[in-house]
């Protein structure tokens, strides 16, 4: 099973006001990568979607979907609370299952991206990434068997670290474009 996660509990210190919740032609910014990765598990009967936020409206977006939406109310202190919250609400989970993480401010993710990301990852992958050329960016594919590595995560610090470990060799796989790894961290950035 691909365990999908979306996380959009972020504070947007750099953008200078929830940036999650400002429009982006005709709909809020997080429901860009929630509208992707909802795509990918209506086309595929291997995947759950978890969405991560302790924003109210994003959480009803997300039931709305029937996603299961997880209130993070410490995701303030960082990422590693976010990751920590979306995946103790997943509860039990087998050891051939994968975690997919994607932050909610890349609206330009396709759902293309991220199944053949999924695709790609075999019983060997332990991580995988998208990337475009040389530059890596997310969404972000971890085997089941990182759990408690994943759990142990602190502070602002997401999995990236976990990625490449020796015996452990990231699988990286091309995105369609390098604007789908971008995200927003400033309002001129989605002008």
């Amino acid at each position: 099973m691909n365990h999908l996660i979306l996380l959009a509990a972020g504070s947007s210190h750099r953008f200078g006001g929830n940036k999650l919740l400002v429009s982006f032609h005709g709909k809020p910014l997080f429901a860009w990568g929630l509208s992707a990765l909802n795509e990918v598990c209506r086309a595929r009967g291997d995947c759950t979607l978890t969405v991560v936020s302790r924003y109210p409206e994003i959480r009803e977006a997300a039931q709305a979907l029937g996603a299961q939406a997880v209130d993070s109310p410490d995701s303030e202190k960082g990422q590693s609370y976010s990751i920590r919250a979306g995946l103790q609400a997943l509860g039990r989970v087998e050891e051939g299952d994968f975690f997919l993480f994607l932050p909610a401010d890349q609206p330009w993710i396709t759902p293309d991206t991220i199944s053949r990301l999924l695709d790609a990852a075999g019983p060997d992958t332990w991580t995988a990434t998208a990337a475009y050329g040389e530059r890596v960016g997310t969404p972000t594919l971890f085997s089941a068997r990182l759990l408690p590595d994943l759990l142990a995560l602190e502070g602002d610090r997401g999995g990236r670290k976990l990625m490449g470990r020796p015996g452990q060799p990231c699988l990286v796989v091309q995105a369609g474009s390098q604007r789908e790894l971008d995200d927003v961290d400033y309002p001129e950035q989605l002008q």
